[in-house]
């Protein structure tokens, strides 16, 4: 699970379900009342009978909450603050989705998002750091970027600075 307390009261939570034992489903809380109430949306379901050890992040830029998971090998983000009833529409990052993990997410001060992920990494296994910027309407600025050498049991964390510009450290 992954919490985000945002302005005036907002609290956002992202966790993944385990229902039955295969409905690994992912699912947003949201409360506008600083907790006293919630209201919950199924984000993107996934059927699958082991654990899948995933991971997610939340990040947020005045009102706006986003979201990033995990599912079948596939990173995606989306914007969850907002209208509750209004349905979310995730984004898979670029490419194809095989062996991604551990999303990340930073958010600038022009509203660009930078969604960082790994590739390749598994139990006593690292990999390769993978990345794409969106622009603030969420669609892809530049072509994706990949470097390998992400030591195994590491992932990464994408800051924003104060001057716009996106830094990843792994």
């Amino acid at each position: 699970m992954k919490v985000f307390a945002g302005r005036e009261g907002s609290v956002t939570a992202l966790y993944r379900s385990a229902r039955e034992s295969v409905h690994r489903d992912m699912y947003v809380l949201r409360s506008t009342d600083r907790g006293n109430s919630f209201k919950g949306q199924l984000l993107h379901e996934w059927e699958i009978g082991v654990c899948p050890m995933s991971s997610m992040d939340l990040a947020g830029s005045g009102n706006r909450v986003l979201a990033a998971w995990e599912s079948d090998g596939q990173v995606y983000w989306a914007a969850v603050g907002g209208e509750s009833n209004r349905k979310v529409e995730p984004v898979a990052a670029p490419g194809e989705g095989k062996g991604r993990k551990h999303p990340r997410l930073a958010v600038n001060k022009r509203g660009e998002l930078l969604l960082v992920w790994t590739e390749g990494t598994g139990w006593q296994r690292g990999g390769s750091l993978a990345w794409q910027v969106y622009d603030g309407a969420g669609r892809p600025a530049g072509a994706a970027g990949k470097l390998p050498g992400v030591p195994a049991w590491s992932f990464a964390a994408p800051i924003a600075g104060p001057d716009g510009r996106f830094t990843i450290f792994y």
